[in-house]
Formats: structure tokens, C-alpha cells, sequence
């Protein structure tokens, strides 16, 4: 192998990476694969996701997969789950000061809900208010929510945790989850109504 190669991911984080796309989403989701950072483990991989409203983006997220075959500090695993969502909220949500418990618990139900079994779960919920000066004077005050999580899965099918970061974003965005029992219709498309 030349030198600066890496050698080829093992089985078990591609079989880990590619159950990241088998998770059924609602259609106001958008997922994307993106690329994934380098240096906090051997291997990785991410995607990205949009919650769609009537062409209105509600919410963005990213959930990363990291693998190292002797775990890191921390993991309890050689899998790392991280996740990001940002969504915009009113701002009486945001004052609210147990926001940052209530957004935690959505992503600990979620998990739970979709039976994603996981471990050494931390992070950190961020409230944001955006003002305007000078000749953005004129532009609406902006408030937002944002989550960064990591947690250590216990299983290599990642679909369930997948389909509770889903959840987290709907969640964050004012759409409530679909029970993991009932299926999404999917949206008509404007050229299926005419």
C-alpha cells in the first residue's frame, strides 16, 4: 500500500455507513450524503438533512458516524454517533428556560421510541437571537435552536438512530413525529395535481 493510503474500511464500519441511508423519512425530509470530517476517527462518514415546509426550510441538520476500532475515550464503543440541528423558533419559545431539558428530551425519547439502543449520551442546547444594526437595521429579529449531541450506539444498524435524529428535527421544526408504527404519506407533487 503507498504510503499516505489509508487501507480499505472494515466491514463492520461500511455495513455501519451504509444502514445510515436505510431509515424511512417523512417527505418533508431531504437527506443528502456529505462529506465527513477526517481527523476525529479513522473512519467516518455523514449525511445532511432539510425539513421542508411548502418550500420553506424549517430545520437543517447533520449526523456524522465515526469509527475507531479501539474506541476513544469516552465512546464506551468503537461507534460515535454526532448530531447537529439547528431550527429557527418564535422567540417566546426560546425565552422559555426549560427549553434546553424539553429539546434534550426529544432526542432521548426519539432514541428511545425507535428502540436505538445507545450509550454515554452528552451535549449541549443553544438558544440564538439574531438582531439587525446599521443597514441590516431593517431585518427581522431571528431566533434559533441548536442541538449538538454525540452518543454511542450499540448496535451496527444505525436506521433507528437515523430515523430519532428525524424525529429530534421535526420536532425542533413544530412537526411532531410520526409513532414509529404508522407510515408517511408520501406529498402529492403540484404536477399530480393539475
Amino acid at each position: 500500500m503507498p504510503a499516505g493510503e489509508r487501507p480499505p474500511a472494515p466491514p463492520e464500519f461500511q455495513r455501519a455507513a451504509e444502514s445510515l441511508r436505510l431509515a424511512e423519512v417523512r417527505p418533508e425530509i431531504e437527506l443528502e450524503d456529505l462529506p465527513a470530517p477526517q481527523r476525529l476517527a479513522p473512519y467516518s462518514a455523514a449525511i445532511g438533512a432539510s425539513i421542508y415546509r411548502d418550500d420553506e426550510e424549517l430545520a437543517v441538520g447533520r449526523l456524522i458516524l465515526l469509527y475507531d476500532p479501539e474506541g476513544q475515550r469516552g465512546w464506551e464503543g468503537s461507534f460515535r454517533l454526532v448530531a447537529y440541528v439547528r431550527a429557527d423558533m418564535e422567540p417566546e419559545i426560546t425565552s422559555d428556560p426549560l427549553l434546553g431539558p424539553v429539546a434534550w428530551s426529544w432526542l432521548t425519547e426519539a432514541l428511545d421510541l425507535r428502540e436505538a439502543a445507545y450509550s454515554a449520551a452528552g451535549g449541549t442546547v443553544t438558544r440564538a437571537v439574531s438582531e439587525g444594526f446599521g443597514n441590516k437595521s431593517d431585518d427581522p429579529v431571528s431566533t434559533e435552536l441548536e442541538l449538538r449531541a454525540s452518543w454511542s450506539p450499540l448496535e451496527a444498524d444505525l436506521s433507528g438512530h437515523v430515523a430519532a435524529w428525524c424525529d429530534l428535527m421535526c420536532l425542533a421544526a413544530g412537526i411532531p413525529p410520526l409513532p414509529p408504527d404508522v407510515a408517511a404519506l408520501p406529498r402529492r407533487r403540484e404536477d399530480d395535481r393539475r
